[in-house]
């Protein structure tokens, strides 16, 4: 069998066109390499960036660049992407994380010897400033069953990890724009379409934090959105009235209560390793 796969990506006006270089070279330098890269562009971006973006296309032909006029969130941005991938294989690529060197290699891999798994994904570093500076991981169950225990509490997958089927991403309905929570979204529609997930052991992104993502995490907008997904759950019977409640109950506490600060240590403390 072919080794084709695609990689999808997306790069916005905030984000830093040295972080997204930086995201971009770790995908070229991977021991196995994709067919094709497909890089949204999503509403006007800095110049410097622009520039980036141009470089790689004079160098890289396998890039296939679109581009949108107006900024459209970053689930229509993913649902783009993927709709002009090629390949039934496919890998998301942050604008802003590293990935290891062999993470296309065991995953593709993984997918060609478990024909019945739809999705897999691995676990993260995270680093602030340098990326040997790692101050925690973010460790998700591995097997299908423990993914879907966990859902019920958290997020199962580290959406910058995963590598999966377009036609089976494809059939729960595709990226859909949900405010922070489009990959929670479609991991629970495609766990309704009986999909079957995987998250290897082994790390395979080095995943940049800062301040600014625990204000992120928190506020009013993101609460809400975060209720919602809960409520979907409640309503499609993944969790029980009880577990919504207490998982509300929580969300408020971590979201709308406290500070950024203690958001952040909060996190390091009891939802990292």
């Amino acid at each position: 069998m072919d080794k084709k796969f695609s990689v999808s990506l997306s790069v916005y006006y905030n984000d830093n066109p040295f972080h997204f270089k930086e995201a971009f070279l770790s995908v070229i330098k991977q021991t196995l390499l994709p067919t094709e890269i497909i890089l949204v562009i999503d509403g006007p971006v800095p110049i410097k960036t622009r520039e980036i973006i141009s470089d790689f296309k004079l160098n890289y032909s396998f890039l296939k660049v679109i581009e949108l006029k107006q900024n459209q969130g970053h689930g229509n941005a993913r649902r783009i992407g993927l709709a002009n991938c090629t390949n039934n294989i496919v890998a998301l690529m942050d604008s802003d994380d590293i990935s290891v060197l062999n993470r296309f290699e065991l995953q593709f891999n993984f997918l060609l010897k478990n024909p019945q798994i739809s999705l897999v994904g691995g676990q993260i570093e995270e680093f602030e400033g340098n990326i040997n500076n790692i101050i925690s991981k973010r460790e998700v169950p591995e097997t299908d069953m423990q993914i879907k225990e966990y859902i019920k509490y958290r997020c199962p997958i580290n959406q910058m990890t995963v590598m999966f089927r377009k036609d089976k991403v494809i059939e729960a309905g595709g990226y859909l724009d949900w405010f922070c929570n489009e990959d929670y979204y479609l991991w629970i529609r495609m766990i309704l379409k009986n999909n079957k997930f995987h998250n290897l052991s082994e790390t395979l992104v080095k995943f940049r934090i800062d301040l600014n993502m625990y204000i992120r995490r928190g506020g009013l907008k993101y609460f809400m959105s975060e209720c919602k997904i809960q409520n979907l759950m409640r309503e499609k019977g993944l969790i029980t009235f009880y577990r919504f409640t207490l998982n509300i109950i929580i969300r408020f506490i971590i979201q709308i209560l406290l500070p950024p600060k203690a958001r952040k240590l909060i996190f390091l403390k009891f939802a990292r390793n």
